[in-house]
């Protein structure tokens, strides 16, 4: 049984004010998940996002699919 908890990182580019998100990319390889929270709630609800679409996420974003909010 692996008691694996998730290392919580957030960009080293998210100096905005505080509008940012945390990820645990360590859980992807054991647990086939990339739990995502927001940093002013660590508490709060986390999602759990498949692999594959985070990746896929992280390719839109450095590309500039996504567009600029």
């Amino acid at each position: 049984m692996t008691t694996e908890s998730p290392r919580w990182f957030k960009s080293s580019y998210s100096n905005n004010g505080g509008n940012c998100v945390e990820v645990a990319t360590n859980l992807a390889p054991t647990h086939g998940i990339v739990p995502v929270r927001d940093s002013k709630r660590p508490a709060g609800p986390a999602l759990g996002i498949a692999p594959h679409a985070f990746s896929a996420f992280l390719a839109g974003v450095k590309d500039g699919a996504l567009g600029n909010a």
